[in-house]
């Protein structure tokens, strides 16, 4: 049927559409992502204190590709004779203890006095798609847009207790791009205080008061670990209940020996919220990091967190070369099989594969 301009049935031509990206743009983009920062150009930018070489540093160390992994590893090799110049101050808490909301109002605090401050916020993953949802940037919306300030969430993975397996090496590129505050947050659960604790100066736990909290934190475990303990949403009705708690946990602490350095735990109250407390808070720290440095303890401290880190770097690599040896692979599925025909132990399977 011949095409009739009047009737109801006619269609105009379509407009043709043009690629959506052209020939040379492609070219450009295929370039770009074969060009690669070298290495000297991060380690310049990172020492004046660039952010987003800073991010992209991190990223590499993050990454578990192996030429990502070599670049890091020669990064953090230059940026280590300017690292170890800042303190690091480590945050815990179960979760709605406010822990963002602490840590803008003492990372505000703390930029207000001239200090750069940056928060390593370890995200939880979730144990089915392995995603983050990586939300401390949006919790944070005050210190995000501080120039003195720098906040990196990061994805917990699979490593012990939620904290990043990478947060370590973090810190050290931190301190050579002049952050002086480093304040890593954990995830509140499990065992990541455990982690956390031995990477940090000082450990600062936050409690809630009237919510049942207070029996908690008299677990002998993370008593012993606290170099100080918070009340925090010390406001509005709370106020009485945060004074309560702090007398409990006050005759909690002096339960327990002297820590090996001395210093005497102490328990504040505070509001986040309302920026109370703050200050007090940012005394004790300075108290703390004067008489430890002092004694020689700081620097001790220091140098025992490296060992650990050591040998914990080592049991990471043994463990990830073992299952990537193809030998071991084709046998443990073997194995695999035979423990679930009841044909073997997983402890006889286990030496069985460590034997090879």
């Amino acid at each position: 049927m011949a095409k009739d301009s009047k009737s109801n049935l006619y269609e105009k031509d379509g407009v043709s559409q043009p690629e959506t990206t052209s020939k040379v743009s492609a070219q450009k983009i295929k370039l770009s992502r074969r060009k690669q920062t070298p290495t000297s150009t991060y380690i310049s930018k990172i020492l004046a204190g660039d952010i987003p070489f800073l991010s992209r540093a991190i990223t590499l160390i993050e990454s578990t590709n192996a030429k990502h992994q070599q670049k890091a590893n020669d990064i953090l090799n230059a940026c280590i004779p300017y690292a170890n110049k800042s303190v690091r101050i480590g945050i815990t808490g179960v979760p709605g203890v406010g822990k963002s909301t602490f840590i803008e109002a003492f990372g505000k605090y703390l930029t207000s006095i001239g200090k750069k401050v940056a928060v390593l916020a370890v995200d939880p993953s979730s144990s089915v798609n392995k995603g983050s949802i990586l939300g401390d940037k949006t919790r944070m919306e005050q210190l995000v847009t501080d120039k003195n300030a720098f906040i990196r969430p990061s994805p917990s993975g699979t490593s012990l207790g939620g904290v990043a397996q990478k947060t370590r090496e973090s810190i050290m590129l931190c301190e050579a791009a002049g952050f002086d505050t480093i304040i890593i947050e954990t995830v509140g659960v499990g065992q990541s205080e455990t982690a956390v604790h031995s990477m940090v100066d000082f450990f600062l736990l936050l409690k809630l008061s009237g919510a049942g909290d207070e029996l908690q934190g008299i677990k002998r475990g993370i008593i012993e670990m606290a170099d100080a303990i918070v009340i925090n949403k010390a406001d509005g009705d709370n106020v009485k209940n945060a004074k309560i708690a702090k007398v409990e946990f006050n005759r909690a602490l002096h339960l327990y020996p002297p820590k090996e350095n001395g210093w005497q735990p102490k328990v504040l109250v505070a509001s986040a919220l309302h920026n109370a407390g703050i200050e007090a808070i940012y005394e004790m720290i300075t108290e703390y990091v004067n008489n430890t440095k002092a004694s020689g303890f700081f620097n001790m401290r220091r140098n025992n967190q490296n060992k650990h880190w050591l040998f914990s770097t080592i049991e990471e690599q043994l463990k990830r070369k073992f299952y990537e040896n193809p030998t071991i692979k084709e046998q443990l599925v073997k194995e695999i099989d035979n423990l679930e025909a009841g044909k073997t132990t997983p402890f006889y399977a286990a030496k069985k594969l460590l034997d090879l």
